[in-house]
């Protein structure tokens, strides 16, 4: 335990929302106002941030509306017309994240089937002639050159391409800024690389990329392009702000997940219930909008594609379970075999987060080597892949062909998913069938029905402990990567293990017990449920397996929730990402909020007419990104007309530096008048992220002029009274979606300060108030590990 002046400091560097520090420190000489850790202003290079760093340097987003003169002036000033555009404009963005995402995602769809499908052909026709040592080079040379395109392209281009993305989405549809995440290159290299990666036969899906891919398109839409090549349409100006920036998001995300599984409605609550923090009706109808244009794009290139204009894609390259014709049957017998299924996925889903969790903080120390040993990591990984695909097939048991599959069994080279492999004629290698194939096509293959017999038992085995071993060794290297795949097919090799195991007392379908099974894995991981449940009654269409999918569902995520996180919190965690999580913890009622703003340095206040030099000491000398604006001597409208002390809001940082760069100074203490204001501002200016202070150029005459910051100042913020417990302050501040929340005094008085303190995201994250504050962590209860 470190002492307690030691956890002051440590506390009270935690509400500075951003950090420019670049040098190192000596800790004894270190003041309250200094940060004790190096921190830099983007995300790690590597895939994941430094294990452990509970204190995040990232800032948080503005969502809230920043209520000033200017602003109130601009909105009575909108005409009916520009509303209408607004409106207008917001639809037809949502539009062209669906089209862009749903074109991108077919693009994939087909490079991955035709790359990954000519290479498997020639591959097989090796093996047909008996000539498995060149077989085996040529499938283990082109994945490995495909893994080093895809890694060469994260590590020198855009680290934050690697991974899955939600993550990250999920912390910035929370409000946290994650920089870098959704710009053109890192769009660009997700694209590419999850193509290069997918097809290089590694363990990973391209379904968390598509989410990602979405995410930036609609990033991208929303501020008119790149940084360095924006378009400065009028229009567009009307979203340059953090709301509608994350409303777009939102519908990118459920785009993404639309473009995986074909679902529109599970994409949807996908977003409700994964990754949005705030939402509401109209954002409801536009993201829905948005999965539709997906489903229509999809759709229309499927149809085209049936025809062959498409090389191997065909009918493959999405998942397709259609069972809408197989007659689904269960009774209350079945019940037990279900629930079985929802408690096993609900154990092996905890475990799976448990070990990855290890295995992503070793990779952790890995990546953080340098850029060739992230590049050999993935190569390793890529290398042990293709030995454990190609050399375990040999250990399976040639099966009979079904008579009356006739001609596509075993499949040739270009029809039939049975993979002969080295078996003779008429009999096929159920093992290859699964692992010599693309994954869409393993899925397709594990889960059809009327098919009982297809697999052995032990071939189920060797598939269901390698895709385990290989999901977990595989996510963390430096490429695009998704969990959905490897889980499914994970949860689709036990369900039908279990299928055969139960097959005396069950009538259900093995087909359908790797549905079940796939699902409830998914949900012991992800710990979702209707929006999963949506998506396997999408992808199955099949409403029959309503019922019993949402109590396999339902147990799984119960189950899961006794052991740990779900996996994307556990990445939050490992990125040290300062996300608010949706329940506080119940030790929280036992502390307020003034007795946190009592622990952290006196709130920096500005009066309303204030020095420019005390402006310029102000951003130089503290790191926060706004301030309380105090007027003294004001006379009340009620009361004795003696002086009181007003709160008349708070002033943002960037605003501040847009006075100094714009100099909008006076030579003498007085309000400046409306005209001169609006003269020298525009609502877009005070949209825009402005620079540092060094940047800022004040002449020492300029130093005694005066700045009038009534109009820049936000009079409607969100304030809390000190007596105010932390757990219902930390409600408030992530369903409003804050950035800083003022506290006021529980009494007023003469001489009494008007504000007590401001909390930040970082004051409110459960680890820091414990390191304050030791004593609650025995009264501590329910916490999640």
């Amino acid at each position: 335990m470190e002492e307690p002046n030691r956890l002051v400091e440590e506390a009270t560097t935690n509400d500075m929302d951003g950090q420019n520090n670049e040098e190192e420190r000596d800790p004894e000489s270190n003041s309250l106002r200094q940060p004790l850790l190096k921190r830099n202003r983007t995300l790690s290079s590597s895939p994941f941030a430094l294990v452990g760093a509970k204190v995040s340097h990232i800032e948080s987003l503005d969502y809230e509306i920043n209520e000033n003169d200017l602003f109130k002036h601009d909105w009575r000033r909108r005409s009916r017309v520009q509303v209408l555009q607004y409106v207008f404009l917001k639809w037809t963005l949502a539009f062209l994240v669906g089209l862009l995402t749903g074109v991108t995602a077919t693009l994939i769809n087909l490079a991955i089937e035709n790359i990954a499908g000519y290479k498997l052909r020639a591959v097989v026709n090796y093996i047909d002639d008996r000539r498995y040592l060149t077989g085996f080079a040529y499938f283990a040379g082109a994945n490995f050159v495909l893994t080093l395109i895809a890694a060469l392209l994260c590590v020198c281009f855009a680290p934050t391409a690697a991974g899955p993305g939600i993550p990250e989405i999920k912390a910035y549809l929370n409000g946290v800024d994650t920089p870098n995440m959704f710009g053109a290159t890192t769009l660009i290299v997700k694209i590419i690389g999850s193509i290069a990666a997918v097809s290089a036969s590694l363990d990973l899906g391209k379904e968390g990329p598509l989410v990602h891919i979405g995410a930036c398109y609609a990033s991208l839409l929303g501020q008119g392009g790149p940084d360095n090549y924006r378009l400065k349409w009028r229009w567009l100006r009307y979203f340059n702000n953090d709301r509608d920036r994350r409303d777009l998001i939102t519908s990118g995300s459920s785009s993404g997940v639309c473009a995986a599984f074909r679902s529109p409605v599970g994409g949807v609550l996908f977003a409700l219930e994964e990754v949005a923090t705030w939402w509401r009706s109209a954002l409801l109808w536009r993201t829905f909008f948005s999965t539709a244009v997906v489903v229509v794009i999809l759709r229309a290139f499927i149809e085209y594609c049936k025809s062959g204009n498409c090389g191997l894609f065909g009918r493959g390259g999405l998942i397709m379970f259609d069972v809408s014709g197989v007659s689904v049957t269960y009774h209350a017998v079945d019940i037990i075999p279900i629930a079985i299924i929802g408690i096993i996925g609900g154990i092996l889903g905890s475990l799976y987060n448990y070990v990855l969790h290890k295995i992503l903080r070793l990779y952790n120390l890995i990546n953080e080597k340098g850029k060739l040993h992230k590049l050999l990591l993935a190569l390793s990984v890529s290398l042990f892949t293709s030995i454990c695909m190609y050399g375990l097939p040999f250990l399976a048991k040639c099966k009979p062909c079904d008579p009356s599959l006739q001609g596509s069994c075993p499949g040739t080279g270009g029809t039939g998913n049975f993979k002969q492999f080295n078996c003779p004629n008429g009999y096929y290698n159920d093992l290859a069938t699964l692992l010599l194939t693309t994954n869409d096509d393993a899925v397709r293959n594990i889960f059809s029905v009327n098919t009982p017999g297809e697999f052995h038992v032990t071939s189920l085995i060797i598939y269901f402990a390698l895709y385990c071993i290989l999901g977990l060794v595989t996510f963390g290297i430096a490429v695009p990567s998704g969990l959905f795949l490897p889980i499914i097919l994970m949860g689709s090799a036990y369900g039908r293990l279990l299928a055969i195991a139960m097959g005396p007392y069950t009538k259900i379908d093995p087909g359908l017990y790797a549905v079940l099974g796939a699902a409830s894995l998914m949900a012991g991981s992800m710990r979702m449920t209707v929006s999963l449940c949506v998506i396997f009654l999408e992808l199955t269409n099949n409403l029959l397996l309503l019922p019993i999918t949402m109590l396999v569902l339902l147990i799984s995520k119960s189950v899961g929730d006794c052991f740990n996180l779900s996996i994307y919190e556990i990445i939050l965690e490992l990125k040290g990402l300062p996300f608010l999580d949706a329940n506080p913890e119940p030790w929280m009622r036992n502390i307020t909020a003034g007795e946190l703003a009592d622990v952290k340095p006196p709130v920096v206040t500005l009066r309303g007419i204030e020095k420019v030099g005390r402006i310029v000491e102000v951003l130089k000398n503290t790191t926060h990104n706004g301030f309380p604006v105090v007027d003294e001597g004001v006379v009340p409208p009620v009361g004795l007309p003696v002086g009181a002390t007003e709160l008349h809001g708070l002033v943002l940082r960037t605003h501040l530096l847009l006075v100094l760069k714009k100099k909008l100074f006076l030579h003498e203490r007085r309000r400046t008048e409306e005209w001169e204001v609006r003269e020298k501002f525009s609502w877009i200016e005070l949209a825009e992220r402005w620079g540092k202070i060094e940047d800022v150029a004040v002449t020492k005459d300029e130093m005694e002029m005066y700045v009038d910051l009534h109009p820049l100042t936000n009079t409607t913020p969100y304030t809390v009274v000190e007596s105010m417990s932390v757990a219902k302050a930390t409600v408030l501040f992530r369903q409003v979606g804050l950035r800083h929340m003022l506290i006021v005094p529980k009494y007023q008085a003469a001489g009494v300060s008007p504000v007590v303190g401001i909390l930040t995201r970082q004051d409110l994250r459960a680890h820091n108030i414990l390191s304050v504050f030791p004593h609650l962590v025995k009264s501590k209860s329910g916490k999640k590990h």
